[in-house]
């Protein structure tokens, strides 16, 4: 599932490419035909993300929101699209602020749907802080975090309490900050968490410029190759079984909360 620094790039990419312009909307598949009815043809003021969560905010005061899940993606194209491929959920065209036209599929989203905006209220106010959001406040998080018994790994998938966070930025953050997954999080400190946090904002941001999550340190990024050709090396995500970049241990791997889980027990002891 894509995480939170994919959807600000989208928004932003949604931002330049359609705001301030209006917007021929449409559902090649059908399955967002109604919704797109009610959106076609307006003017989009903005789009924003929060967490996974992708915003279209129309003139209109209507609001078309998206969440990718598992296997939704956007497909950008310059100039008018070419005909539909395969099950396009939706289709965008515009030029916003008279610049060139441009085109965008959407497919395989869990959500795309239209809201007011109490609604898109109602849904923002059940998601924590996004260290990618200017009015993230941490303060939010940690008051659910250190009166919590659930381990720290699972609070900081719980997109209640920290929006945006997914798997790698999980594994990865606490593997960089010596914390067990399994800690429960009360028993981190302050300092912990202040640290936690300011570090998650850093590398979410570097994914928001790059497109891709760059988590390991420049002096550590050497060795053994990435889990994947296409991607940056990680310190212990998906590396179960492999010797820890920084001490040797040997990676290891668990389910919590029905996700997987990867931490290295040298660097990180519970």
């Amino acid at each position: 599932m894509p995480e939170g620094h994919t959807l600000h790039r989208l928004a932003r990419a949604h931002q330049r490419s359609f705001a301030g312009g209006v917007v021929r909307v449409s559902s090649p598949q059908g399955r967002f035909a109604e919704g797109a009815a009610l959106v076609d043809g307006r003017v989009l003021v903005r789009s924003e993300a929060w967490g996974k969560h992708l915003l279209h905010h129309y003139e209109s005061g209507l609001v078309v929101h998206v969440h990718l899940g598992l296997y939704g993606m956007f497909t950008e194209s310059a100039g008018p699209p070419a005909e539909p491929v395969g099950q396009v959920r939706m289709r965008m065209i515009g030029s916003g602020k008279a610049g060139p036209l441009c085109g965008t599929d959407l497919r395989g989203p869990t959500a795309c749907e239209v809201l007011h905006e109490p609604e898109v209220a109602g849904l923002t106010a059940r998601l924590g802080p996004d260290p990618l959001r200017r009015d993230a406040d941490p303060e939010r998080a940690w008051q659910r975090i250190h009166r919590s018994a659930r381990a720290i790994g699972a609070l900081l998938m719980d997109q209640s309490i920290i929006a945006g966070v997914g798997n790698v930025y999980r594994a990865e953050v606490l593997f960089r900050h010596d914390i067990s997954p399994h800690r429960q999080g009360k028993s981190l400190s302050r300092t912990e968490w202040d640290a936690l946090w300011l570090d998650l904002v850093e590398l979410m941001k570097v994914g928001v410029r790059r497109g891709v999550m760059h988590v390991v340190r420049p002096e550590h990024d050497h060795g053994a190759p990435s889990y994947t050709a296409d991607r940056p090396r990680t310190y212990v995500y998906r590396r179960a079984g492999e010797p820890c970049r920084l001490c040797g241990a040997t990676v290891v791997h668990a389910v919590m909360a029905s996700r997987n889980l990867f931490w290295c027990p040298a660097c990180q002891p519970h």
